[in-house]
């Protein structure tokens, strides 16, 4: 017998034992409590009727190499990195908000190099943005930025080409992240310099 059925079974048994307190006791007081109990097995029974669900971490995103053969591909493959295990959208907004933690990143593509946006994030603090939406002297974000190479994050080289090409397929920019660089990728020793186009953005 599951867990769940045990439960349900002593929620039955509170209910019927309230019932048999009302049915056989006078004393108002002892009515009363039977009344409570009553109510307590059934709040109890519709608590357990409810499905149970288990609270698992979100799938981990593969980055299947074999599957990329454009840029659009890579940028693909990038949007969901982005939104899974990269943990970027935790606090970075795509458009303008007010909660944002970090700044928003619309049009981030276009604005910045790709070799500033892998500066950015492998070495976070290189660079601080300042918060100017605000009255007075602008801010340090309150939020520090990770490095997404190391742990807990830690991307691939693979993977973080491939966000940055998302990011420059967002801001409506070319992607200047070359695919047979990326697919070609030995771990520490490819330099970004050479995995974007022609003079970058």
């Amino acid at each position: 017998m599951s867990e769940v059925a045990v439960l349900q079974l002593m929620g039955l048994c509170v209910v019927g034992t309230g019932i048999l307190i009302l049915l056989f006791l006078k004393a108002v007081f002892v009515r009363v409590l039977g009344f409570v109990i009553i109510m307590l097995g059934i709040f109890t029974l519709i608590a357990l009727g409810v499905p149970q669900m288990a609270s698992l971490p979100p799938a981990v995103e593969t980055f299947d190499i074999a599957s990329v053969k454009t840029p659009d591909d890579l940028a693909s493959i990038g949007q969901k990195i982005f939104f899974s295990k990269g943990q970027c959208a935790l606090c970075h907004s795509i458009g303008p908000s007010e909660s944002a933690r970090c700044p928003e990143l619309a049009g981030i593509g276009a604005k910045l190099a790709p070799e500033f946006i892998y500066e950015s994030l492998t070495q976070p603090q290189a660079y601080v943005y300042l918060d100017f939406r605000h009255d007075g002297l602008p801010e340090e974000y309150p939020a520090r930025m990770p490095h997404i190479n190391k742990n807990p994050i830690a991307l691939s080289e693979q993977e973080i080409y491939s966000v940055i090409a998302f990011l420059q397929k967002m801001s409506g920019e070319p992607i200047s992240i070359k695919v047979e660089d990326v697919l070609n990728i030995d771990v520490g020793e490819m330099k970004v310099a050479s995995l974007v186009g022609h003079g970058g953005n």
